[in-house]
């Protein structure tokens, strides 16, 4: 694959990236589909998920122009590439944009199976604030679904601090709520009796 060929605004981005993300984006390549970890030998860092994001970004782009949909080798290539982005962020990414970028992509292509797993990579790795963070910036209600399910299932005093937070305040509450009444959760029907109250104590746990 020579990147050169891949478009000016591939190019672009590619140049302005560090070398120790390039490397491991070359080796995520080289081990293709197997379930060996992309990054697992490179220092992976919120430089390193901006710069592959952001790489995932052009490629998407590009991949709609015209010109490339004419194109099958280029096509399959920034194809190919665009896949390798996903796998590295899938495996390393905490962020809310990302996730949001990841789980948009998913539902474009409908591919509910990848959706799924997105969810459970949100439950598995995602802080309370972070899934917080997914429903304050998505304008799509079915990503927005998904952040409130996974606060939902998190333990209440996982959920407590987002009260006290002017940005998540609402939206730990309403997490809380669902968590009360569809999960049945005493506990989390005493936090939100003392969050009325404007009050509240930290929880001792189920």
């Amino acid at each position: 694959m020579v990147i050169k060929d891949l478009g000016p605004a591939v190019v672009r981005v590619w140049d302005d990236m560090r070398p120790i993300t390039k490397n491991m984006l070359a080796r995520a390549m080289s081990t293709g589909q197997s379930n060996q970890n992309p990054a697992q030998k490179f220092s992976y860092d919120a430089h390193a998920d901006w710069e592959v994001s952001r790489l995932l970004t052009a490629l998407d782009e590009q991949s709609r122009s015209a010109g490339i949909r004419k194109d099958s080798e280029k096509l399959g290539e920034i194809t190919e590439l665009a896949e390798t982005c996903v796998r590295v962020l899938e495996s390393q990414s905490g962020s809310a944009e990302v996730f949001i970028q990841l789980a948009e992509r998913a539902l474009k292509k409908h591919d509910y199976n990848k959706l799924d797993k997105l969810s459970d990579r949100l439950f598995e790795r995602f802080s309370a604030a972070e899934i917080a963070e997914v429903v304050r910036q998505t304008d799509m209600p079915q990503i927005r679904a998904i952040a409130y399910e996974t606060l939902s299932m998190l333990p209440v005093p996982t959920l407590v601090p987002l009260l006290d937070d002017p940005l998540y305040s609402e939206i730990g509450a309403s997490a809380l709520e669902q968590k009360a009444y569809e999960y049945e959760s005493e506990e989390a029907r005493e936090v939100l009796e003392q969050y009325d109250r404007g009050f509240v104590n930290e929880p001792t746990g189920e």
